[in-house]
């Protein structure tokens, strides 16, 4: 699906590209996912296991490789020590990291998950460990921090509309100098899909990974969604 819609990249964990990687070498680039998690657990300090390496990135001819990082976990120096090494091992083979950022855990509400000020500042933390590009949550209006919400009413940052919340996140992460791109989210109609991704691009958005709202839909439908989402960003 990703080859014929025209993707520009692939992500996924060793198994998925274990499966493929023969069939479908040099038909687009692959970025290893080398962390995992699970739906059966429902920890409150969420810390996914590495379960792959850069060697098999390598082994299997990436472009890149992905590393899942939980800002408000307690287990989040565990993380970023093992995303430290990660990086670093990654630059001696050329390879660029993506860094999902997914605020979560114990420290956080859940509304807190995608708060502006908290997506910001987890978009901010990738940057500063060493990520090349950094994946986060849309964000909503909602501020978590009481501290942050007084400098953002202070300051006047506007937030009330996604492309205004995309534009602050982007500028977080080194005012542009990091690629920054989004999640689909939840599943929703071609129409809202569209719509998010329209405020995505008007706000400075490189970019979206596509997964449910791709793969849960008849692959004929799929396809037009993609296509339909590059030619938003390209417009």
């Amino acid at each position: 699906m990703a080859i014929e819609a025209g993707c520009n990249a692939y992500a996924a964990p060793l198994g998925f590209l274990e499966a493929g990687a023969a069939k479908f070498a040099g038909e687009v680039p692959l970025i290893l996912k080398v962390n995992n998690s699970d739906s059966l657990s429902k920890m409150a300090e969420p810390c996914s296991a590495v379960t792959a390496s850069v060697k098999d990135a390598v082994r299997l001819g990436c472009a890149a490789i992905g590393y899942t990082i939980y800002p408000a976990s307690g287990e989040r120096n565990t993380m970023l020590e093992d995303l430290r090494e990660l990086i670093s091992e990654g630059k001696e083979h050329g390879l660029p990291t993506v860094v999902w950022s997914y605020p979560r855990g114990s420290g956080i509400s859940k509304d807190g998950e995608t708060a502006i000020d908290v997506v910001a500042y987890a978009a901010q933390i990738a940057c500063q460990v060493g990520a090349h590009v950094v994946k986060v949550k849309p964000p909503k209006e909602h501020l978590e921090q009481a501290e942050a919400k007084k400098v953002y009413e202070k300051h006047g940052i506007p937030v009330k509309t996604l492309a205004d919340r995309v534009r602050h996140v982007v500028q977080s992460s080194f005012n542009g100098k990091r690629i920054v791109i989004f999640s689909g989210g939840e599943a929703k109609d071609a129409a809202a899909v569209l719509e998010e991704i329209k405020q995505i691009r008007d706000g400075g958005g490189f970019g979206s990974i596509m997964g449910r709202n791709a793969f849960q839909r008849p692959k004929a439908d799929a396809l037009k969604l993609l296509k339909d989402v590059m030619a938003v960003y390209k417009a």
